[in-house]
């Protein structure tokens, strides 16, 4: 029998916010959200017409239910301004998936500290600082925190380090929070592994011996790591502090 707490619940209109949301596995995430039911809050750093394009596909199926949020979360400037058109525009915040992030090689002996900033900013500082500031309405919604990892959090990337340490950096945020904003606010993590190929990478080699340690033999879908997050965000009310690898057993071979 479900609680009154339970039922109360089901019938308000839930609100998530998900950063870098306006293509490839942001805009597919805040897809499912919305197919689920939710409002969501569409944040883009520079491609605003993907971001608007994609609102006013989920406006046509739910009016206004889309809206998008323009900020540079490599910047504290960036996080404040988010956190305060969220605070104004929403009611309730009942989900925060921090999916942003910035990816690019960074070779010992050849890597600028503007690069460590901006990878550590986007990646990890990002993350830390949207949760503070959207705690409250976290709380008040007996909400959620999804940050998305990556495998490589656990086993570092050649010639990534500064992108490694920083989603390991995210992995112990996950926990650390998860411990911290018990019982209030479930905090966890989705890890993908080979799901889609970084933009402006197209070295076959290196993707065929890639794939060629997938326990599943293929790469994944996008779709795959949204089912993750709709999972953890929304139907795990007595999960928090863990990070679910969505990698087709690429962790099995690394």
């Amino acid at each position: 029998m479900k609680s009154s707490h339970e039922t109360a619940r089901k019938t308000v209109q839930r609100t998530a916010l998900v950063t870098g949301s306006a293509a490839r596995i942001g805009a597919v995430i805040a897809e499912a959200l919305h197919q689920r039911g939710c409002d969501v809050l569409l944040h883009c750093n520079s491609n605003v017409v993907g971001a608007e394009a994609l609102a006013a596909e989920l406006n046509s199926r739910r009016p206004d239910s889309a809206l998008v949020v323009s900020a540079d979360l490599s910047t504290a400037a960036g996080v404040k301004q988010l956190v305060s058109v969220c605070q104004q525009r929403s009611g309730r915040l009942d989900l925060l998936v921090n999916n942003a992030s910035r990816f690019y090689p960074t070779a010992l002996g050849e890597t600028a500290e503007w690069q460590w900033d901006d990878l550590l900013n986007s990646n990890l500082k990002a993350a830390y600082f949207l949760s503070q500031g959207l705690l409250g309405h976290l709380r008040m919604a007996q909400g959620s925190i999804v940050n998305i990892l990556d495998i490589h959090a656990s086993r570092p990337m050649k010639n990534h380090a500064v992108y490694s340490i920083a989603k390991a950096g995210l992995q112990m945020l996950t926990l650390s929070l998860a411990r911290e904003l018990a019982p209030d606010v479930r905090v966890n993590g989705v890890a993908p592994g080979a799901i889609l190929w970084p933009e402006h990478e197209g070295d076959d080699a290196a993707r065929n011996a890639i794939l060629s340690r997938v326990a599943l033999q293929r790469l994944g879908n996008p779709e795959d790591v949204a089912s993750a997050v709709v999972y953890l965000g929304l139907d795990a009310p007595y999960v928090t502090g863990q990070v679910l690898a969505i990698d087709g057993g690429r962790s099995l071979n690394m």
